[in-house]
């Protein structure tokens, strides 16, 4: 009996020594020359004719080998696939916050979901947009958004104005001088609306999330000591296969 997390890097290791396994049999066996071999003497027509040496050249790649190592490591990959999610139908834990038991017995793949979109949960929320923090907020329940308190603020405008640099004399008319003036013409009411969130509240958003994290976790960490039996269906497979 083994533990599932234990069974995991075996499954990794087993995996890729497989694949190398294939690899590197379709490598040997497309070489020919490898494969082939040969073994030859010469025997002379006439008695007393020159002797020559036997010549061999050795088979080095027998594929039945080849064969016999892919099936070792591909069967020791099917077996720990086999075992690991055979295991996974039966490995969960409860999902625990603090005293509070959010969900129960959660299977270990549905742990591991949790935990990637949890990642992706914790990035969404740090990306929030934040109140402006030299304002001062309060939530309006009729606008369904934050509001400031009304400020006013005045609107001017430029009139025209005249004033009189002389007076008029018996030989000359008045002179007279236009001239624009700013006069407040009216008052602008402001109230300044948003749709962000206080950043109080976003704090809050992050620590529970990764209190979150921390829970998917530490439960799957749980679910992954499960005790598990070693499920062979490598050489079954294989026997059928190469009988």
């Amino acid at each position: 009996m083994v533990k599932l997390h234990q069974i995991l890097p075996v499954e990794k290791d087993a995996k890729a020594q497989a694949f190398a396994a294939l690899k590197n049999a379709d490598h040997l066996l497309e070489k020919q020359p490898l494969l082939s071999g040969i073994s030859r003497t010469y025997r002379p027509k006439e008695d007393g004719g020159d002797p020559l040496p036997p010549e061999s050249t050795r088979v080095q790649v027998r594929a039945g080998a080849v064969i016999a190592d892919v099936v070792l490591k591909m069967t020791r990959a099917f077996d720990a696939v086999a075992t690991k999610e055979t295991a996974n139908r039966n490995a969960s834990a409860d999902l625990v916050v603090g005293d509070v038991t959010l969900l129960d017995n959660v299977p270990v793949a549905v742990l591991l979901f949790l935990e990637k979109q949890l990642v992706s949960l914790n990035t969404f929320i740090r990306r929030l947009p934040v109140l402006d923090p030299s304002e001062q907020w309060e939530y309006d329940e009729t606008t369904d958004t934050w509001s400031t308190e009304p400020f006013e603020t005045t609107r001017s405008k430029k009139l025209p104005r005249s004033y009189e640099k002389a007076p008029a004399t018996e030989h000359h008319k008045a002179q007279v001088e236009m001239y624009f003036e700013d006069v407040i013409v009216g008052t602008w009411t402001t109230v300044k609306r948003s749709g962000a969130l206080p950043a109080a509240r976003i704090k809050i958003l992050i620590e529970r999330v990764e209190t979150l994290q921390r829970a998917v976790k530490m439960a799957r960490e749980a679910a992954n000591t499960v005790e598990v039996e070693d499920v062979k269906i490598g050489r079954r497979f294989f026997d059928f296969l190469f009988a």
